[in-house]
């Protein structure tokens, strides 16, 4: 962990926090979900610098030491896509593998469409490519505490989340997201309510990750965070050829819970993704959790490597 190195690179106007560890032509971008950070990456890193890769794990626009963007509420996936493509400029890349967990699958992908050349493989953890001109809407299938709907409401996870401190809404996030179940809300409960305070962390999450977490969050805040995803779902980016042309890789824990959306099961297991993504690889982890990086390192950094030195 300490050979990490850490920079700050201005794109768009905004300040962008880059972890970087490793070197040499090819080149591996790790890109967060929520309520992650450069830091989710931290195994990962490291093993694919040994392994000769250089190594990035930015923090996304308002996520951790990322400036947040003047108008939070206005942030967007396409601001996403543009960050990126302004970093590898900045940096000098031209083209790169993109790993990417949960939300930030979704950059990863539309940044594949609109960016083919620059893509050499894409490997994502815990969600599936789905394309931009398909929107999924598992909320009309679930209760109405389900905490997409419940985030996707202006102010109310906001206020959920006042009541606490970084720390403990990052602590609850992780123990309700490692758990095999979707977290849904009775009607007058909160999603913070959900977890019982005496709750342990899981095994592989340690207090001093919490407060590593905590720390970062304690300074951005949630504001960009519920925008990008939660609120920016229906996104318009205009794409017309959605077939993913690059190599790609998902890997599933079957413990996850996004496997219990409605459909989503199916559609992996039955290989219609693979209709969108002709080149894509299936890989389901049998113990595995939605946090797979943080939780089964030494498996998920196996299959990266293996992915990686395929496709060089």
């Amino acid at each position: 962990m300490d050979q990490i190195q850490h920079k700050f690179i201005e794109v768009q106007g905004l300040k962008h926090h880059v972890a970087e560890i490793g070197s040499g032509p090819n080149v591996v971008v790790f890109l967060h979900g929520f309520p992650e950070i450069w830091y989710s990456w931290r195994h990962q890193m490291v093993a694919v610098a040994e392994a000769g890769f250089r190594a990035l794990a930015p923090d996304f626009r308002g996520y951790g030491l990322s400036d947040p963007p003047l108008e939070p509420e206005k942030a967007s996936f396409s601001d996403l896509i543009e960050d990126l493509a302004a970093l590898l400029d900045a940096l000098g890349i031209d083209k790169v593998f993109l790993v990417a967990k949960d939300f930030g699958a979704f950059p990863a992908y539309l940044f594949s469409l609109l960016h083919q050349e620059r893509v050499q493989g894409i490997m994502t953890l815990g969600i599936p490519y789905h394309p931009p001109n398909r929107p999924v809407k598992y909320n009309e299938h679930l209760p109405e505490g389900f905490y997409i709907s419940r985030w996707q409401e202006p102010g109310r996870a906001e206020a959920d989340f006042g009541r606490l401190d970084a720390k403990t809404v990052v602590r609850n996030i992780y123990i309700l997201f490692s758990r095999s179940e979707i977290p849904i809300a009775a009607e007058n409960q909160e999603i913070m309510d959900i977890v019982d305070p005496s709750t342990p962390l899981p095994p592989w999450f340690t207090e001093g990750d919490l407060e590593e977490y905590g720390s970062l969050y304690r300074k951005s805040g949630f504001r960009t965070a519920l925008q990008v995803p939660y609120r920016s779902f229906k996104e318009d980016l205009g794409i017309t050829d959605v077939i993913v042309k690059v190599p790609a890789l998902l890997v599933m824990g079957e413990k996850d819970y996004v496997l219990k959306f409605p459909g989503i099961e199916e559609y992996i297991r039955s290989g219609k993704v693979k209709e969108f993504v002709p080149q894509l690889e299936i890989v389901f982890l049998p113990e595995g959790t939605h946090f797979i990086q943080e939780q089964l390192p030494d498996e998920v950094n196996q299959l990266i490597l293996s992915f990686l030195k395929k496709h060089i």
